[in-house]
């Protein structure tokens, strides 16, 4: 009997998607995130959740370790001249992709590039400018491709753009495979936290031959066009503890242990399940279910009583805890040990005080992408809006988790030598006279705010994130204090993460939530947010004062003095700029079983490792 040939192809279907959806056995190890992994492409990563990643499935030159410190990867020593210029890496013989290949010099020589051309768009390609020529080969490739898409291009023409690329790279930039297992780095300057940058995912290497079967030149730009399909199971090619083993968006990510990683050994967990739950309520109930092991962030509405539940517990067995810290357990280790909760109490929460600060930034182009002039391209504009805040408040009845009020980008006592600015006063008066100052003043008595000219002060674009009900719960508390103070309208918009970001990237906003983790233990994490030519700078602010006191910071050796430098700048930024509206230093929030979950660190910087995370216990 002949089958018709569509329900043929219907059924096959049918029996494929049956396949694919089966249930697979738990994993080791089960993590909910409330944002999806946006690329696994280590030099476009920018998310924190996409550099986890990066530590699973790729590994640096040098990783931190629990505590925060510096510690071997794939460089298996390493030196440094006396002037601190010049930087040799030894690669372990035995580091290897996770299709067997070598992990080799070139690797990181390629990867570095990738991140120095405009062309990839990194959003740490500053990271990279430290080397010595990297920003002189990014402004001449800059110009080299305008200067090629006003001439015309053609396929021809590309390629030699290409060549020349090529020649001016090894012309330019202080970065040398003397062969295999040796990299030599060159700088522009003497940099104390180098090492720290190194650790960071953006500069994990990439497998070469696979992302090259993924790139074009555009006969028409002369640009290097990167299509992303390596990043895929099946396709990419890693070099750290686990390789991707399946990846559907919004859905999961599951990863498996990569056996030709050079320390398989330590793999704590030989599989994990990255799952994602967009809403706070339902990753809490997985968690309390058991269907998730770990939740890196708890942002339900009612966390704060949870935390609450975990601080009578801690206070019913505070002697017997005080005991075991003494005797030099860590937190987790002696909570492990005294007896379960019971009642309303409870042990598996914990708030972590972190190198982050949660900020709102102003955009400050002359434009808006309407087309109509920007108020908040005036610092004055940008002053009166800081300082209508009342920040405490926030922290105390919107968020409920009484997180430090921040006058600063940079957390005080994070580092060390440093203090940062103190920033602007919650001062409604002041902010209406700054506005007043500025030319915003209601002319008529209608309550609505004019300009010399008539223009009324337009309506506020608001932007935020609506992964969680934080961002929306402290939208609205500023709407309302922006309006009663000031005397303005203002409009919320909400978007998913990935179009709020674009926005941000587009200018496509007035006030924007931010929100930054210091990527290393020194100021400039947050204040090269602002530099004019960061590529985490949507607010495209540009001043040429603190843009020379970064560089003369740069420049400077004294620790002392480069640190008082910085600090100058910062208070540019938090006292007469404003470009960034700091709110508070970001309190994390876990939930995780201390007597089942073991390698979990609580440094500030949060740079978990997957491979040393282990679940103990059915």
């Amino acid at each position: 009997m002949r089958i018709a040939v569509p329900f043929v192809f219907i059924l096959t279907l049918l029996v494929a998607a049956m396949y694919l959806d089966r249930p697979r056995p738990r994993a080791d190890l089960v993590i909910a995130m409330t944002g999806d992994v946006f690329t696994l492409d280590p030099q476009r990563m920018s998310y924190m959740q996409d550099l986890r990643m990066a530590r699973a499935v790729y590994e640096g030159l040098v990783c931190t370790d629990l505590e925060g410190r510096i510690i071997p990867g794939v460089a298996k020593s390493w030196e440094v001249t006396e002037d601190g210029l010049e930087w040799t890496f030894h690669l372990r013989e035995d580091a290897r992709w996770s299709n067997g290949d070598p992990v080799t010099a070139d690797d990181f020589v390629y990867s570095w590039r990738r991140a120095m051309l405009p062309d990839t768009a990194s959003d740490y390609s500053s990271f990279f400018f430290h080397v010595r020529g990297a920003k002189d080969f990014f402004d001449w490739r800059s110009e080299a491709l305008a200067e090629f898409a006003s001439g015309g291009g053609g396929k021809e023409q590309a390629m030699d753009l290409l060549e020349r690329t090529d020649t001016k790279f090894d012309e330019l930039v202080g970065l040398d495979a003397v062969d295999p297992h040796t990299l030599k780095v060159q700088l522009r300057n003497p940099l104390p936290y180098f090492l720290d940058i190194v650790a960071f995912g953006a500069l994990c290497p990439v497998h070469r031959e696979t992302v090259e079967g993924y790139v074009s030149i555009d006969p028409m730009t002369g640009r290097i066009q990167q299509e992303h399909g390596w990043t895929k199971p099946g396709l990419l090619v890693s070099n750290g503890p686990y390789a991707l083993d399946d990846w559907r968006y919004k859905r999961n990510m599951r990863l498996k242990a990569n056996p030709h990683y050079w320390n398989d050994d330590s793999t704590r967990s030989r599989t994990i399940e990255v799952r994602s739950i967009e809403d706070p309520n339902t990753a809490v109930l997985a968690f309390e279910t058991g269907a998730v092991d770990w939740l890196p962030s708890v942002n339900a509405e009612y966390r704060a009583d949870m935390l609450e539940q975990r601080k009578q517990y801690l206070a019913t067995h505070e002697q017997r805890l005080e005991e075991l810290l003494r005797d030099g357990h860590g937190i987790d280790h002696a909570i492990a040990q005294l007896p379960k909760p019971i009642g309303f109490q409870r042990r598996n929460i914990i708030a972590i005080p972190t190198f982050g600060t949660d900020f709102y930034g102003f955009n400050c182009r002359p434009m808006l992408n309407d087309g109509n002039v920007n108020p908040f391209a005036d610092p004055a504009v940008r002053r009166a809006f800081s300082m209508s805040i009342d920040k405490p408040r926030l922290a105390e009845f919107v968020t409920r988790m009484n997180e430090p009020s921040a006058g600063s980008l940079v957390p005080p006592d994070s580092i060390d030598g440093y203090s940062p600015p103190t920033g602007l006063p919650y001062d409604p008066e002041r902010a209406r006279a700054e506005l007043a100052n500025a030319g915003w003043i209601d002319r008529d008595g209608d309550g609505a705010l004019e300009n010399t000219d008539g223009t009324p002060f337009p309506v506020v674009d608001l932007l935020y994130s609506t992964g969680a009900p934080r961002y929306k719960d402290l939208s609205l508390a500023m709407k309302d204090m922006w309006e009663k103070a000031l005397g303005v309208q203002v409009q919320m918009r909400g978007k998913d993460t990935k179009f709020y970001k674009e926005d941000l990237k587009q200018g496509e906003f007035m006030i924007g939530r931010g929100g930054w983790y210091g990527d290393y233990r020194d100021p400039t994490t947050f204040l090269e947010l602002c530099h004019t030519d960061d590529g985490n700078n949507d607010r495209k602010y540009s001043c040429e004062e603190f843009d020379g006191l970064l560089a003369q910071a740069a420049a400077e050796l004294d620790p002392a003095r480069r640190m008082q430098i910085l600090q100058d700048a910062e208070r540019i930024l938090v006292e007469r700029d404003l470009p960034i509206l700091p709110l508070m230093h970001f309190v994390v929030v876990y939930m995780y079983e201390p007597d089942r979950i073991t390698g979990l660190s609580h440094e500030m910087q949060l740079n978990q490792y997957l491979s040393r995370i282990h679940r103990s216990g059915p």
